[in-house]
Parts: structure tokens; sequence; C-alpha cells
């Protein structure tokens, strides 16, 4: 009986290297197999997000050539994609008095350092001017976020949930939002993958992709804050998780992409540690608990302006409806406090009204109740929907590039 295993222990130098990486390699190929298995499930759904956007893209373009705009320049070189663009070529350092608003102070540092550095990489690496680098970084972002968002749907509520997910976000008013070069797409898919790692327990992922989406917007401190909400109640919950130290470090570095670059910027600003507040001060942009955008509703009922401020209420007044039905199905903590940090920030942040559902694209999970009731209808009223919100999106979209004259 004991001469097998002398044999074996006997031959076992010889094959010693292939053994000791076999289970290596099984276990990396078994990541790449599970990697590439959730891809061929999210296709169908990456397939409807991009036509919807190409095809928003489209329509756009072609009223933009009507009128003898380029829309290469309205997608990549508009509003604050001139800032992200000036900063992945300069690096910080441009401080603008406005023209128009006294006591008003444009400075770049209010913008975070994330996207314009992968512009300024990809522009490096790849023979391309730093505006087609932005939108090549924009859309590698949408596609990414699109399979978040289908990831994070697919594991709540099954694929026919998470394809209509997926569809929805592509159709929202302002979904020409997420193919400028703007940041909201590269939130979005840090954000979305993040709240997937938490979902799944995958602590370190979790905390590590918070960290870099608090690098990306003021924002995305919403993505720390659910991360670190679901820390803490697996702790609370689960007494064997406390012995876990990539909890413990999930939560710890999430916070820090945001924090480290606030700090930064307060400094460089010459504020100190909380100097970045001012900045964003005298930007016009601050926490008033949302007075002035009642103040402004108030100005829209009594008085006309551009079709872009009603629309932004009625994309408000629809965030808040579906937040209550969100909260009514009682969705896992990670997205219930994600998107309610999104919502005070964008609702109680002052100036720039036109602005706000913007800085609610990434707040997919309010789209969840209506992703499950569409699950539930039968095609012929999914088609129907689809069709009037592309109508809706497509349409919208050009005038807010095309038309429009107000900030995004």
């Amino acid at each position: 009986m004991s001469a097998g295993p002398a044999v074996q222990h006997d031959a076992a130098p010889v094959r010693a290297p292939e053994q000791h990486r076999g289970p290596r390699a099984h276990r990396g190929a078994g990541r790449t197999d599970r990697v590439r298995e959730a891809l061929r499930r999210a296709l169908p759904a990456l397939g409807l997000y991009a036509a919807a956007r190409l095809s928003g893209m489209t329509v756009m373009a072609a009223w933009a050539w009507t009128i003898g705009k380029h829309p290469r320049t309205l997608l990549g070189h508009l509003w604050d994609g001139i800032w992200y663009t000036g900063i992945a070529r300069n690096g910080y350092g441009l401080v603008l008095p406005s023209p128009t608003t006294r006591g008003v102070v444009f400075n770049d540092l209010a913008f975070f350092p994330l996207f314009p550095g992968l512009v300024r990489a990809v522009a490096t690496v790849l023979p391309l001017t730093v505006v087609t680098a932005g939108l090549l970084v924009a859309w590698a972002s949408a596609g990414a976020a699109a399979w978040g968002v289908y990831a994070v749907g697919e594991r709540l509520h099954g694929r026919r949930v998470a394809t209509l997910l997926v569809l929805l976000w592509g159709l929202l008013p302002h979904a020409i939002v997420q193919t400028m070069a703007y940041t909201e797409s590269l939130m979005t898919a840090l954000a979305a993958w993040a709240l997937y790692a938490a979902l799944t327990g995958r602590w370190l992922w979790a905390g590590g992709l918070a960290l870099l989406a608090g690098l990306s917007r003021p924002n995305a401190v919403a993505v720390a804050a659910a991360v670190g909400c679901t820390a803490a109640l697996a702790l609370w919950r689960d007494g064997r998780t406390r012995g876990d130290w990539r909890v413990w470090a999930g939560a710890a570095v999430a916070p820090v992409g945001w924090a480290g670059y606030i700090v930064w910027a307060g400094y460089h600003s010459g504020g100190g540690p909380l100097g970045y507040f001012e900045v964003q001060r005298l930007w016009g942009s601050r926490f008033d608990f949302g007075k002035d955008a009642f103040r402004f509703i108030r100005h829209l009922i009594v008085a006309r302006d551009y079709m872009a401020y009603y629309m932004t209420l009625a994309i408000l007044v629809v965030a808040l409806v579906a937040l209550v039905y969100l909260a009514l199905d009682r969705p896992p903590a990670a997205l219930l406090v994600y998107v309610l940090v999104l919502i005070v920030i964008a609702v109680g942040g002052s100036s720039y009204f036109a602005s706000k559902p913007r800085f609610l694209l990434p707040a997919f999970p309010l789209l969840l109740p209506a992703a499950v009731a569409m699950a539930r209808a039968r095609p012929r009223t999914i088609a129907v929907t689809a069709g009037a919100l592309a109508g809706l999106s497509f349409f919208y979209g050009t005038y807010l590039l095309a038309v429009a004259r107000v900030p995004m």
C-alpha cells in the first residue's frame, strides 16, 4: 500500500512545474470562461443599446449638418467638454472670471481628473486628437456601463429585466450625454460594476472601483457611500464577516479617490483641505438643500423659458416617483443608498438647473421598477413603449446639442 505514494512522491519533482501551474491555470481559465459567458448573455442587451445610441447620434448628426454645425464638435467639444479637453492637453491651472456674471470665477480644478487623464493617455498612445480621444474614452465607457447595468439587473431580476433595463437607460430623454465627451458614462461604468461587486461579496473589487469612481465626478461619492453602507450591513448581520479583512479594506479604500482629490484640489487652489468647495461656490455651484431649484421651478410656473428647463422639471418629478417605487420594491441597500445620495446632490445643488438630469444619468437603479413592469408586458406593448421613448430621446438629444443654448 505504501508503494503507490512512494512512487508518486519520487516522480513528483519531474512534473512539479506543470502540476504547480495546473490549479492556477484552471482557476484563470475558469475566470475567463465566466467572463465570456457573462458577455455572451449580455450581448443582446449591448446590441440594443448600441443600436439606440447610434440611432440617436445619427439623428443628431443629420440635423447638425443641416444647420451648419459639426457633430464631432457638438459631441466632443461643447460646454464641459471644452474644459476636459483643456485639462487633457495642458493639465490644471486655468482660472477665468466669468464674462457675463459678476462674482463667478471658472477654475478647472472643479473637474475631477480621471476622465481627462484617460483622454491624455489615449491621445498619447494613439494617433488621435484630444477631442477624438475624448469621444473614444466616452464611447468605451458607455459600453462598459451598459454591461455593468445589465450585470446588476440580471443579478437581481434575470436576463429579460436586465435587457430592458439597459434599453431604458439608453433611451432616456437626455441619453445623448452618454455618447458625449463627458464623465457620466465613465462614472456609471465604475459605479455599476462596483455595485455588482458589492452585491456579490467581492469587497476588494467594490472598494477599488469605488475609489476610481471617486476620481471621475463630484457626485461619485454616492458609490463610496453605497459600498461603505453595504459593508457595514454585512458586518452587522453576519458576525463571520468581521474577521474578513477584505470587507474592512473594501470599505476603507472606497472613499479614498473622492476624498483624495477634494483635499488635493483644495490645497492646490490655496484654500486648504476644503478649498475645493470654495472653487465650486465661485463657479456658482453649492449645496443649498434645493432652495435654488424650488426658486427656479416657481419661475418656470409664472414665466416662459427654454424647453430644456421644463423637461428638466419633468425628469426630476419622474425620478422622485421612480425612487418611491424602487424603495417599495425593497432593493439591496447598496442600490438604495446610491440613488438616494445622487438624488439629494442633484436636487439640493444650486444653479445649472438644466444640468440636473445629467447628474442623474448614473442613477440607473431608478429604472428597475419600469424594467420589471415592461418585462411582464406583451411584446407589442414593449415595442410601442420603446418606440415612443426612442422618438423622445432622439428628438430631445438633438435639441439639447444642436438647438438649445443652455449649459448642459
